[in-house]
């Protein structure tokens, strides 16, 4: 489905949609992306099934060849048979893209499950919102953001400061994942540009659940950002690694996170450089073999991951049963959260949405009768999950 050269605009966008039940279904052929943005803006593509038919292409792309994609919103899609290999993407923008909308999407064994920029940072992907996605059993990638050069001059791109928001998410790599020298971490970010414009943009990533990840850590980032109030489970190694990747990590502040992981829990590495910028790790609750690596630290609770029963209620249990969510009297803090966490988005709420009455550790400010996976998935739904996850 081409999508080329059409330009809506904010008050009457163009809206292409199949059934709420996307029964729509759209099946990819060999070498042609499903569905293809060039130059185009304010649009909305809701509501569909995208068969990749197991064919050499992606399912949504906005073209390397484009000047431009802006104001898209993709919603209620269902992306399935994207993976003959992991370069083929589910979601992917290799154009200068900003003010997408990435909602409610799920995305089941995909090659790359979103792959947002391009491998020399000329594509940068500004202000966006990737929100209640499901991205399940990618072989490389559930998402990746690349680096940023130094962005183009495109009239309606955003000049001044912005923060593009990841948040209340599901990655899942238990199974389908790439190993060895192919395998990807479950959420990658790169670093905004060095000089100019969208310098001091950052990334908020918050209220998301990273389930397993057999290859590699289940989060890695660099750059400007803050990472909060999000659940991370990783029985087969390490959960998050701040490190430098095509640069460094810059402005980093990564906070009230629940984290189990047999490897490294929070591992924070600058380079061998010195840096003028701060990493603040501060009220997270780590349960891994190595805790807490590197970073300015505050008040966490670090202890070995085989200790996570004695706090948390069903830490080992499958997704389906699986309950972070801590022991009545377990972890509790009398001091109040820094003043420095309210510059976020909704940092003054924990991972179930709830407003703090008093200071915490980890994602959870008080039990929860929730599930974390209920979020994304009524009860009725969970079998099938178990199925997906093995």
């Amino acid at each position: 489905m081409p999508l080329h050269n059409l330009l809506g605009n904010a008050e009457l966008p163009i809206v292409i949609r199949g059934t709420t039940q996307r029964s729509s279904r759209l099946v990819a052929s060999a070498r042609r992306n499903t569905v293809s943005i060039v130059d185009s803006a304010y649009l909305h593509i809701r509501d569909l099934t995208l068969d990749g038919a197991h064919q050499p292409a992606d399912a949504v792309k906005a073209e390397g060849h484009a000047r431009f994609a802006h104001h898209i919103t993709l919603e209620n899609l269902h992306i399935v048979n994207h993976g003959l290999s992991q370069a083929f993407v589910g979601i992917s923008t290799k154009c200068p893209s900003w003010n997408w909308v990435i909602r409610g999407n799920r995305i089941v064994g995909a090659g790359t499950g979103m792959y947002l920029g391009n491998s020399d940072g000329r594509a940068p992907f500004i202000a966006g919102i990737i929100e209640q996605n499901q991205l399940i059993a990618s072989v490389g990638y559930n998402l990746q953001l690349k680096h940023q050069a130094t962005r183009p001059d495109l009239p309606d791109m955003p000049k001044g400061l912005s923060h593009t928001i990841i948040r209340r998410n599901l990655f899942v790599k238990a199974r389908n994942s790439s190993r060895g020298h192919d395998a990807r971490p479950s959420l990658l970010v790169g670093h905004w540009p060095l000089e100019g414009p969208g310098k001091e943009d950052r990334y908020e990533i918050h209220g998301n659940l990273f389930y397993q990840n057999p290859g590699e850590a289940l989060f890695q980032g660099e750059g400007n950002l803050a990472f909060y109030n999000n659940l991370l489970v990783n029985a087969f190694g390490d959960a998050i690694h701040i490190q430098p990747h095509n640069d460094i990590p810059r402005k980093i502040d990564i906070f009230h996170n629940t984290v189990i992981a047999s490897g490294a829990g929070i591992a924070v590495r600058t380079g061998i450089l010195p840096s003028d910028f701060t990493q603040r790790v501060d009220r997270n609750a780590v349960f891994a073999a190595q805790p807490l690596s590197g970073g300015l630290q505050g008040l966490n609770l670090n202890a070995d991951w085989r200790d996570a029963p004695r706090y948390l209620r069903r830490p080992f249990a499958p997704l389906a049963q699986l309950r972070l969510d801590p022991l009545d009297g377990k972890i509790s803090l009398k001091a109040p959260s820094p003043a420095w966490m309210s510059d976020y988005a909704e940092s003054d709420l924990d991972y179930e949405g709830r407003t703090a009455v008093d200071g915490y550790l980890g994602a959870y400010a008080r039990s929860s009768s929730r599930l974390p996976i209920e979020r994304w998935l009524g009860k009725s739904a969970l079998q099938g999950l178990i199925v997906d996850e093995k």
